[in-house]
């Protein structure tokens, strides 16, 4: 199904497959057992450029876009690396795509060539724990301090993956309390700033701590709580404009959806894959239990949700790329993506019968990680509700 990508996808597809292929199934599931960040992994990808590909070349990078991005994306998670999704994710989506797109030139010159060759690592602080998936209720605050010029990040944040890991942080904030922004008129989105916070400075100076979450999976990387007591950023750190952030945020919330989207796809390959193996290995009443129907048919359906779902997520990143619309594209995408991912691991796991309850095969792991992305980065529920006012004008449901 690849008839329509570009070369310079397919040589990421092939690219990154290629190292991917290095690291199996087994290394996956050491690093998820024991909690640890797959290093290996991460600099074999780095040392290929593999994070670079949307930074532009004139900063080190490979000059490419989000389609290739989610692609290289899509070739890790089908390699097996399912949780290794976070990788794209975080670093090159919430730092590179940002940064190339809102950041000033010093800010670029500062942090994108780091990023490019993998010495640099990001995550995202949105998520409070009083503000999950409605955005607009966030009330970690930045104020002015008048004698510096500074500004001072002061609240919690929940469920922020790669925090041990990341040298900055986009941190979401408010410049402009709610209820201010209600009793002026304002729009609901205005108030907003976005900072590149130095998460090792900030932790060296005591006003950033950090509290891992015990999780069902993805362990390879902490999802923490995160607290800020008085944040120092230079106004140099602003990303976009002060008050006007929202508008820089959906320009990461939308390829944070695409990429999960890709994510999901790829960890639908794996599955099925793992699943189609065995099913035609697998010998019981003198015949492979892929002959029977009642498996082999719920895996092709599921192959074709696949396909479909791959081409959603190209559509939805072809879009951004070009500057078009794409909001009900990777939301249609992410929704696919995270359906069929989920679904294809429940298949694999009755495909392989009691042994796929077994750590022997990788399926107990992909069916672990998988569960999550109907939750995240936006509950499947708001994308529906989505997809009903914004795609059919239906009334709106909340």
């Amino acid at each position: 199904m690849d008839f329509d990508l570009p070369e310079t996808a397919l040589a990421v597809r092939d690219g990154v497959a290629a190292v991917a292929a290095k690291y199996d199934h087994a290394y996956w599931s050491r690093c998820e057992e024991e909690h640890r960040f797959p290093q290996e992994a991460w600099d074999d990808l780095a040392a290929g450029g593999w994070f670079g590909l949307c930074v532009p070349e004139e900063y080190g990078g490979g000059g490419q876009g989000l389609l290739e991005l989610a692609v290289a994306n899509m070739a890790l998670c089908a390699s097996g690396g399912v949780a290794g999704t976070f990788f794209y994710v975080t670093t090159p989506g919430f730092g590179a795509m940002t940064l190339t797109r809102h950041g000033t030139e010093e800010q670029k010159r500062r942090i994108l060539p780091g990023l490019a060759e993998g010495s640099i690592q990001f995550c995202l602080a949105l998520t409070e724990p009083d503000a999950g998936s409605n955005a607009i209720q966030i009330q970690t605050a930045a104020r002015r301090d008048e004698a510096t010029g500074d500004f001072l990040v002061k609240g919690q944040k929940v469920w922020i993956s790669n925090v041990e890991n990341a040298d900055w942080m986009v941190a979401v904030t408010r410049t402009i309390p709610a209820e201010e922004t209600k009793d002026h008129g304002l729009p609901r989105t205005a108030g907003f700033t976005l900072f590149l916070v130095d998460v090792k400075e900030a932790l060296a100076a005591g006003t950033l701590s950090y509290a891992p979450i015990p999780k069902m999976g993805s362990n390879i990387l902490h999802s923490s709580q995160v607290f800020l007591d008085d944040v120092r950023v230079p106004a140099a750190n602003v990303i976009g404009e002060v008050d006007a952030g929202f508008g820089v945020l959906w320009d990461v919330l939308n390829p944070e959806r695409i990429l999960a989207a890709a994510g999901g796809i790829g960890t639908a390959d794996a599955a099925l894959r793992i699943a189609s193996d065995y099913a035609r290995e697998r010998v019981v009443f003198g015949r492979p239990i892929g002959a029977n129907q009642g498996l082999q048919f719920p895996l092709a359906q599921l192959k074709a949700k696949t396909e479909l779902g791959r081409l959603m997520t190209y559509k939805a990143a072809w879009l951004f790329d070009r500057g078009r619309p794409c909001g009900n594209e990777a939301n249609v995408a992410k929704l696919t993506g995270a359906q069929v991912g989920w679904e294809a691991a429940n298949q694999a796991f009755q495909t392989l019968g009691g042994m796929a309850y077994s750590k022997e095969y990788p399926v107990e792991r992909i069916f672990r990680d998988a569960r999550i992305a109907k939750n995240i980065p936006v509950a499947e529920e708001l994308i529906l509700a989505h997809i009903g006012t914004q795609m059919l004008d239906l009334p709106k449901s909340y």
